[in-house]
């Protein structure tokens, strides 16, 4: 690890620094507590996850809030969005939904080309409209934007920065944009590939358990996490329910962190199998993981994989993996040190994962009232909100409490 460091978020909890082999990397700059939120971090731009093709107009254009919570709807003077109230709209032409942009995504919409094309390239002509549309109302924020990471295209899209940018130049190239290229253009689509959040929707509005993206956005600190299999920490989101910032995402811790270590994220559900992980992992963020539980399930038997996906209860472990989980639990506790290399998920799925069904979300404490507090004996899913007391039965339906509670 280097010795220069910086803070990151104003709170002075984490702080930048490079650790060998891994990069730019956030670590605790003091002991910290489950459930501390150690970042709230703000979108520099959001866009639709769905294709421009698309006639759904479920969400406000601006904040992304479904417009079934909203009582008053208002849509733009030149073209189909919506927005949640008149207030999103205002906010919305100053920025996001700027004259230029409104101009160039209709046009966009209205292009034969591009309609029949496969709907990642239509969602990437979304992406680049509120890249370049950023550039014109934000300067300050394109530059943090190019100054993210990226990570190039892969071969079977890598036509996409061409057909795209002929598309842009020659229906509405973005007036006063300084370097408007190719080059820019494919610069651009690879910060995108790296940085994306996506704010899902909520189980409740996802038909069979099949959970969707409605937007992504580009949020530049928290792009700072590295991906663990067991991470230590979690994002939520309260697009639906917050009722300012509701785009905002926090970061929050999901056991106690030490001071120095690396605090991570896991980029999508811990229940998915070491195979799915490591090749989601290599395809979109181009890196072959050996956190300590790869290094476990890489010597798994590939049946002992498959009987997983098979499992009609959707656990993630066999049944004799289930009994050495139980009887590890005392010295797997995470974030003492004791035992993580023999069996590092042990303690983790039984503690920290949501166990609703269709769920597969992530449990951290409530944030404690101080910061020397305990952790709270309440632990929220980030992804289906719902609250459980930390040392009752995870099996038991009875004992979730709703956040409304």
């Amino acid at each position: 690890m280097t010795s220069s460091a910086s803070k990151v978020g104003g709170s002075g909890l984490v702080k930048t620094v490079e650790i060998e082999g891994r990069g730019r990397a956030l670590v605790a700059s003091q002991s910290l507590r489950g459930g501390q939120i150690i970042l709230t971090d703000s979108p520099i731009l959001l866009y639709s996850a769905h294709p421009l093709s698309s006639s759904s107009n479920a969400y406000c254009s601006n904040c992304f809030r479904h417009l079934q919570t909203c009582s008053t709807l208002v849509s733009c003077s030149s073209c189909p969005c919506l927005f949640c109230s008149p207030d999103c709209l205002t906010h919305a032409l100053s920025s996001s939904h700027s004259p230029w942009a409104c101009f160039a995504l209709s046009l966009l919409r209205a292009s034969p080309s591009l309609s029949l094309s496969h709907s990642e390239r239509q969602v990437q002509a979304r992406f680049l409209v509120a890249a370049y549309n950023l550039a014109i109302v934000s300067p300050s924020h394109f530059h943090i934007l190019l100054s993210l990471q990226g990570m190039a295209l892969p071969s079977s899209d890598s036509d996409a920065p061409t057909f795209l940018h002929s598309l842009l130049s020659s229906l509405s190239p973005p007036q006063g944009v300084a370097g408007f290229s190719i080059e820019l253009t494919t610069a651009l689509l690879a910060k995108d590939k790296l940085n994306a959040f996506g704010l899902m929707e909520p189980p409740a509005l996802a038909p069979g358990g099949e959970r969707s993206v409605r937007a992504y956005g580009i949020y530049p600190k928290a792009s700072f996490f590295n991906h663990d299999c067991l991470p230590n920490a979690c994002r939520f989101d309260y697009v639906d329910t917050a009722s300012h910032h509701n785009t905002d995402i926090t970061i929050r811790l999901i056991h106690d962190v030490p001071e120095g270590s690396e605090i991570c994220l896991s980029y999508f559900p811990v229940n998915e199998t070491y195979a799915d992980r490591q090749k989601r992992l290599l395809e979109d963020y181009g890196f072959t993981c050996y956190c300590d539980r790869c290094r476990v399930e890489a010597n798994w038997k590939d049946d002992d994989e498959q009987e997983e996906e098979q499992d009609d209860e959707g656990q993630v472990m066999d049944e004799d993996q289930d009994e050495q989980m139980i009887g590890s639990e005392n010295e797997n506790e995470i974030g003492d040190g004791g035992g993580e290399n023999d069996f590092p998920h042990a303690y983790f799925f039984l503690r920290y994962m949501c166990t609703r069904e269709n769920c597969w979300g992530t449990l951290a404490p409530l944030p404690p009232s101080d910061s020397d507090a305990s952790p709270s004996n309440l632990m929220e899913c980030n992804v289906c909100g719902n609250l459980k007391k930390a040392d009752e039965d995870f099996n038991s339906d009875e004992d979730r409490l709703s956040v409304d509670d």
